[in-house]
């Protein structure tokens, strides 16, 4: 059987979300840590801890108490990234 060509393939059911298909495939977890970097190389803008996830997906907008203590509703640009915290458990 060979591809389908184009024409046939767009009228095909997209299996990806649309946060996928527009290529933001960023999902987090409550306790997740949001980075969002500056625009000089290497620098940090602001960081914040992940509080409240809206979608059970993980995806966007996102709860986020930032270093100030502030919350706020949260969608990530091209400049944000999740930093994923392992399970913290406790040393005996």
């Amino acid at each position: 059987m060979t591809e389908p060509t184009p024409a046939e393939a767009s009228h095909r059911t997209p299996e990806r979300t649309p946060l996928e298909a527009m290529g933001n495939s960023m999902r987090a977890r409550v306790g997740d840590e949001i980075v969002v970097r500056g625009t000089g190389s290497g620098v940090i803008a602001r960081e914040g801890e992940i509080v409240g996830v809206h979608h059970q997906d993980g995806s966007p907008p996102y709860d986020v108490r930032w270093d100030s203590g502030r919350v706020t509703l949260y969608f990530p640009g091209p400049d944000a990234y999740v930093k994923r915290l392992g399970a913290r458990t406790a040393s005996r």
